[in-house]
């Protein structure tokens, strides 16, 4: 027998999302760092992100997973003051180094998972930036609480859209193994919404398909979890990667190779 909700707002749906990724494998991302800080961005993701932004050059601005600082830097450019929150070392040596080579001096770092992030520490900035770091978080409701604390103006999130990781999917499913599993973006819009928070939504409207130098740069992107594949697993991938790749004017791409993200934010 089916059980009955009477009230959807009833729901737990913090418990689904924790659910969704409880098997989830942690990246090592101080290994992946330098990938990141070399690797050249190949959508219009950043163009989408910095129009839908609402920053004043006296803001105060705490970026959440900064990683190596490429949404931190351009914005450092634009406000006050940034602080880049990650929990690799390694990635905030190369946020630093990013910050030197754009002579940029209004970059402060904490080192801290983002699970563990609290007002208490952090206290009060204008904004809060989340850029793609919030689709593996498990205690998603007590993070979103402390960020909703520490932000005087506006939270901007952003995370996966329904068509994101197509052709890693497919490749996954060809090879007959279980593709990370991530909550969908309907999960996060409830959890705030049963907070008590109104958020608005928006799907970017990404046109660029990604564009790769080789076969081996269309394999290690980012996109693919190598550390999961073994080498067998590996030599099929970049079998798949020829076969679906078309190869023009010295670059290889698949047009549904896109990225797809939707933008979660609010005003305070």
């Amino acid at each position: 027998m089916k059980q009955c909700i009477e009230n959807p707002n009833d729901i737990d749906w913090s418990s689904f999302w924790a659910e969704k990724l409880a098997n989830k494998k942690d990246k090592d991302w101080d290994k992946a760092a330098p990938g990141f800080y070399k690797r050249t961005i190949k959508d219009d993701y950043q163009d989408v992100l910095f129009e839908k932004l609402i920053l004043d050059e006296n803001d105060t601005v705490l970026d959440v997973g900064c990683g190596e600082g490429s949404v931190t830097i351009p914005i450092a450019k634009r406000v006050k003051k940034v602080i880049g929150l990650d929990s690799s070392p390694k990635m905030l040596e190369y946020l630093k180094k990013r910050a030197d080579d754009n002579n940029i001096s209004n970059v402060e770092s904490i080192l801290k998972p983002i699970e563990e992030i609290s007002y208490d520490e952090i206290g009060d900035v204008d904004v809060v930036v989340c850029s793609r770091s919030l689709n593996g978080i498990i205690p998603i409701e007590e993070v979103l609480s402390e960020l909703n604390k520490i932000a005087n103006k506006y939270v901007f999130i952003t995370i996966f859209g329904p068509e994101n990781k197509k052709i890693e999917k497919d490749f996954d499913k060809e090879i007959g193994i279980k593709t990370e599993d991530f909550p969908d973006y309907n999960y996060f819009f409830n959890i705030l919404f049963n907070m008590g928070i109104y958020a608005n939504i928006e799907r970017f409207d990404l046109n660029n398909y990604r564009e790769y130098a080789s076969i081996e740069e269309a394999m290690d992107n980012g996109k693919f979890r190598l550390d999961l594949y073994s080498d067998d697993e590996k030599e099929l991938l970049k079998e798949y990667l020829k076969r679906i790749l078309t190869f023009e004017n010295g670059k290889y791409y698949n047009v549904k190779d896109k990225a797809d993200w939707i933008m979660v934010w609010w005003k305070k």
